[in-house]
């Protein structure tokens, strides 16, 4: 009996694994919005009511394809911080703002769900918050560690952050263990600024403007990094 069940969760999920493949291919053509269950359906040759015993609704297919790509993201990121240096601050933040570079060309319908617009209509669960917290754990990492190690020195230009942001500030001190309030505030924008970068070059801003994108890219990771204090 218990062989029995694993076999008949083994291909539950295989197939299930399979209606995402097919799901993130209708997001190159569809977009997020125009995802529907029974055009799935219809590719893999399944009855319209068939998918639903594995996706109730569109939202929990939505779900599916937005926790693979937060977990996605999260591990090209852990591996390009795992491969450098642990002292080298500056190249394993470089390391992991390339990651999510290289991972967003790559696939890019399924970065635009992650970071582009939201999708009418539906709503987060909380079973997207720890996978989307996955590579920003790693850039508090790299912060954090810098800190402690007495190698972070933020410059002296940026004026302090409002009072009113302590209490924001909280909402990311459990990444940023020790860090004071000013280099937290530096983080969020050094962390937006990342992704700026990306959703720029990504959504087509840079279109006859910029054509030396990657070292360009590298530059003003450069200059976040020195933002926040990493060593130059």
């Amino acid at each position: 009996m218990n062989a029995s069940r694993t076999a008949r969760e083994r291909v539950r999920a295989e197939l299930m694994q399979e209606i995402a493949d097919v799901a993130r291919r209708h997001l190159a053509t569809e977009g997020a919005g125009g995802l529907s269950l029974r055009a799935v359906a219809r590719d893999m040759g399944m009855v319209s009511s068939a998918i639903y015993r594995y996706f109730p609704s569109r939202d929990d297919l939505l779900t599916t394809l937005i926790v693979d790509g937060y977990n996605a993201i999260g591990a090209v990121v852990e591996a390009a911080d795992a491969a450098c240096p642990r002292d080298d601050f500056t190249a394993r933040w470089i390391a992991v703002c390339r990651a999510v570079r290289d991972w967003a060309l790559a696939h890019p319908h399924e970065y635009a769900l992650l970071y582009g617009s939201p999708v009418p209509g539906y709503r987060a669960p909380e079973d997207t918050i720890a996978p989307a917290s996955r590579d920003v754990a790693v850039y508090g990492a790299i912060i954090a560690e810098a800190w402690r190690a007495g190698r972070l020195s933020p410059p002296p230009f940026c004026p302090e952050p409002p009072a009113v942001l302590a209490s924001d500030a909280e909402a990311v001190r459990t990444l940023l263990p020790g860090v004071s309030d000013d280099v937290v505030a530096r983080a969020v924008v050094v962390w937006t600024g990342l992704f700026g970068m990306v959703n720029f070059e990504l959504f087509g801003q840079f279109n006859n403007v910029i054509t030396h994108r990657a070292e360009l890219f590298d530059h003003n990771m450069a200059c976040l990094g020195r933002l926040v204090g990493l060593p130059a």
